[in-house]
């Protein structure tokens, strides 16, 4: 192993006492090929399939956990034991090489695109009318519906650890319903979960992780893994919807309800390894990992994450974290990780042609919707993006079909 890779294939101790055997995790990447109510296809495992060596640490696109929180029209669901089959199958698919295979736990809120599309309307943390997709209401979540929405989490998280996974990851970041409750943009309320203090905007946060650290005592293995992905300091320009400061006092309280194993730092642009804290305080103009990382001091490994596609960059996000996850690039070139520690470095192609899509298990009809937020990223060169984006246009030929409910989950 080349000298250089070194410090990417140390071992690491989750505090839960598992060994993960190098410093990668495929991070979340929604295909969008599972079925229009969002059962798992057999395109589905095979694609986890062909990357089920690539991390040992390996989670999941956004499984929704009810219908007003779905993110993407082929995403897959959570929300109902029919599901359990078909997620029990893709957890076994993602295990088969010895790696963790964890689920990630979404609602999207007012952000639902999906949901809007359905109903004509959304829930999030305060009322709005907005015309984009089409014209819709966004619903200000009654105690009634925010109850409901903590026991839904409880409720996917049973319904994981009976499909076989490894562990969770409630998602926190990018807009997610959690995230826009936390934000002074979003959230305009005047009750308990209003925006008055930081207790209150984070309060959701904390019924959720209780909820689910409940479940995993009671019907999970001791081993079983509590992930956390959010982002630390939202801003919009020079405007602050939250600053690092009030993330890290809520992580805190996170920590005192839950057992949680990592903290993943995600957010929107290219390399946001590289993020600075732009908010005025003690921090400013620190890179947003090493505060957090310095604030956790070991109590959790961080995942840094955002345009992490090369030893380089893997290195330097590994400056300011415990391990570096990547979405895209597993996408294109599944055999990263072992390449980079056979020294064939040389040998990782991030390029593909449609003539490499059944070599790599990439649904012949996938990734609606998702390469414009590959975009956002460029963890994948345009030209390669384009390449995906045609994929789109299979949509109205192909008709997923859920696995079979009674085939034998071993693989």
């Amino acid at each position: 192993m080349n000298k250089d890779s070194q410090p990417l294939f140390r071992a690491l101790t989750l505090p839960n006492g598992i060994v993960l055997n190098n410093r990668f995790v495929l991070s979340p990447m929604t295909t969008n090929s599972s079925t229009r109510d969002g059962h798992i296809t057999e395109q589905d495992l095979q694609y986890a399939k062909r990357r089920s060596h690539s991390a040992p640490l390996q989670v999941t696109g956004a499984a929704y956990i009810e219908p007003y929180g779905q993110l993407f029209e082929y995403g897959f669901s959570i929300a109902d034991d029919d599901c359990i089959p078909g997620l029990k199958q893709l957890a076994s698919a993602m295990k088969q090489d010895g790696n963790k295979a964890i689920i990630q736990l979404t609602h999207a809120g007012r952000f639902s695109n999906q949901a809007i599309l359905n109903y004509g309307h959304v829930y999030g943390p305060s009322p709005m009318s907005l015309n984009s997709p089409i014209k819709h209401d966004v619903i200000e979540m009654s105690q009634e519906k925010i109850t409901s929405v903590v026991n839904q989490y409880a409720e996917a998280t049973s319904r994981a650890i009976k499909a076989g996974f490894d562990g969770v990851e409630i998602s926190a970041a990018q807009r997610l319903l959690i995230q826009t409750l936390f934000s002074t943009f979003s959230n305009q309320r005047t009750d308990q979960y209003g925006s008055q203090n930081l207790k209150n905007r984070a309060r959701i946060g904390i019924e959720i992780l209780k909820a689910v650290q409940q479940v995993i005592n009671d019907e999970a293995p001791e081993d079983f893994i509590l992930g956390y992905r959010a982002t630390p300091e939202e801003t919009r320009g020079s405007d602050i919807g939250y600053t690092i400061e009030e993330f890290n006092e809520h992580l805190d309280w996170l920590l005192s309800v839950a057992n949680i194993q990592y903290l993943a730092i995600a957010s929107w642009g290219r390399q946001i390894y590289q993020n600075k804290v732009r908010s005025v305080g003690p921090h400013t103009g620190q890179y947003v990992n090493e505060v957090v990382h310095n604030y956790l001091n070991g109590k959790i490994p961080v995942i840094a994450s955002g345009g992490i596609n090369s030893l380089e960059s893997a290195k330097d996000a590994l400056k300011h974290a415990d391990m570096v996850g990547m979405s895209s690039p597993f996408v294109t070139e599944p055999d990263f990780v072992t390449k980079l520690a056979n020294d064939r470095a040389d040998m990782i192609d991030l390029h593909i042609s449609l003539d490499d899509i059944e070599a790599l298990a990439i649904p012949y009809a996938a990734f609606k919707d998702i390469v414009k937020m590959m975009d956002y990223g460029e963890g994948l060169k345009k030209e390669t993006r384009d390449e995906l984006r045609k994929l789109e246009n299979n949509y109205d030929q192909v008709n997923y079909q859920p696995v079979d409910r009674d085939k034998d989950s071993e693989t």
